[in-house]
């Protein structure tokens, strides 16, 4: 059997004669329609890494043959040929993704060559969205890392608002990864080739930032000695990021409420309105209502802006994907650095699980990048972790139950200021919960066994705290 499978539609029974004879010869499987339509009916059953589709047939043509088998297929190429030389309906068709193009009569060994680098290119193609859907799979979702069900929760507002014009509210404590959301927002629409295009408001001067967002004349200010686009014109097609939107000054929320409202602007010292359609993503690490209520932020702006609100949770609030997040920035580092580093000792797991992390996910990217330039053996350790790690560790009581070989569970010792009695008797059941499904394998029964619980009130338990 062919390692290759290449459907032919073509009205012509002399040409689909001969490339079947042509295409058998070359080692390729070969199935061969008179009308798109019946083979149209195949290709949506049947696999295939090629189509040989005529431009020019009754009822159905090769161009609209193209777009439907899009809808089903994205990596088979598709290869056109034509008795009629025209340029029109070779742009048309390579516009909706023709992978080449003939004129009858055509080279017969320039058509095979071609052919194989069509193959060439398929296998490619499939093998890449084979990887991005493994990444996906194994690490979270885009850029992002994390399987709980917060993160989960996140991913699928991120699908449901990715193609649509609505604009978008990130919120989160300073590195959750608003920014990553963003970007896979934007990846996932159908924007996905125009730019992207990033700002932090609070980290340009007040004098420049409108020059920035908008763009400037030639001579509107001293310095200003050309014209210069601003970045909501360079994300014209695209998805413009404002980061921080908060520290907009007063004055450019005025004329960035406008901009929404309208979609038109003007340079720093233009006279004429510049239109563009952008797609507006903003973030902010501060409880942006609070903002309004004091009057540092404009409430209609954030109205217009917070029409879809994406909440990033901190950290401490998906500890359950602390394990995925670590090896997935092991392996990135280990293998940016060229080492030959494949995982975690347990005393180094168990304090990179203990850890608070204010810094959140981008505390612990450079935690873990940290420890992969100092560590010199096959495993991270605890001693190529930062001290004061270690030392936040310490200070807890950590009880082993060694006879049985059950986890570690970490009982905070109560401060001046008292504790929490519930809130810690809560994690301390969590901490059993876990430890009582890792030792049943993930049954569910059997972990309630394990704990002289009923069946009922095992799964009550695990949906309080999202297991």
């Amino acid at each position: 059997m062919s390692e290759f499978n290449i459907v032919v539609v073509d009205d012509e029974e002399d040409m689909r004669s001969f490339l079947e004879i042509m295409l058998s010869r070359e080692g390729y499987g070969v199935k061969t329609f008179a009308s798109a339509i019946t083979g149209l009916e195949y290709l949506k059953e049947n696999r295939f890494d090629l189509v040989i589709t005529d431009l020019r047939m009754p009822e159905m043509d090769g161009v609209e043959l193209l777009k439907a088998i899009r809808k089903f297929n994205t990596d088979a190429p598709v290869i056109m040929i034509t008795a009629y030389a025209s340029v029109d309906t070779a742009i048309e068709a390579m516009k909706f993704g023709a992978y080449d193009y003939f004129n009858k009569p055509f080279n017969v060994e320039e058509v095979k060559v071609n052919i194989r680098k069509a193959l060439e290119y398929g296998q490619l193609s499939k093998e890449n969205r084979i990887l991005k859907k493994e990444i996906k799979s194994r690490y979270g979702f885009a850029n992002l890392v994390g399987t709980g069900v917060k993160m989960s929760e996140v991913y699928a507002l991120i699908m449901s608002v990715a193609n649509t014009k609505s604009n978008v509210f990130i919120t989160g404590e300073s590195g959750t990864g608003k920014e990553l959301v963003a970007r896979a927002i934007h990846s996932e629409s159908n924007r996905i080739e125009r730019p992207f295009i990033a700002i932090n408001c609070g980290a340009i001067p007040e004098n420049l930032i409108e020059s920035e967002l908008f763009g400037h004349q030639k001579g509107a200010f001293t310095g200003a000695v050309s014209n210069k686009s601003g970045l909501v014109e360079e994300a014209n097609g695209g998805t413009l990021f404002l980061d921080e939107i908060t520290e907009l000054p007063q004055h450019l929320q005025v004329k960035f409420l406008r901009f929404i409202q309208e979609r038109n602007f003007r340079r720093v010292g233009g006279t004429s309105d510049i239109s563009v359609d952008i797609r507006i993503i903003a973030a902010s690490n501060k409880l942006v209502e609070t903002e309004v209520e004091s009057g540092a932020f404009r409430e209609d702006l954030f109205y217009r802006l917070n029409v879809i609100r994406v909440e990033l949770p901190p950290l401490r609030e998906r500890r359950e994907d602390l394990p995925l997040l670590a090896a997935f920035f092991l392996e990135k580092y280990a293998r940016e650095y060229g080492k030959s580093i494949s995982g975690f000792t347990g005393d180094a797991m168990q304090v990179i699980e203990g850890y608070a992390y204010k810094g959140n996910v981008r505390e612990l990217e450079n935690i873990i990048e940290r420890a992969v330039t100092l560590e010199e053996g096959q495993r991270i350790s605890a001693g190529s972790l930062p001290a004061y790690m270690q030392e936040s560790i310490a200070g807890s009581v950590f009880v082993r139950n060694r006879a049985e070989g059950g986890g570690t569970v970490k009982v905070p010792q109560i401060s001046t200021e008292g504790l929490d009695l519930e809130a810690a008797l809560e994690e301390y059941e969590k901490l059993i919960i876990r430890e009582a499904l890792n030792k049943a394998g993930g049954v569910k029964k059997k972990a309630a066994e394990l704990l002289g619980l009923s069946l009922r009130s095992m799964r009550y338990k695990l949906d309080k705290y999202d297991f």
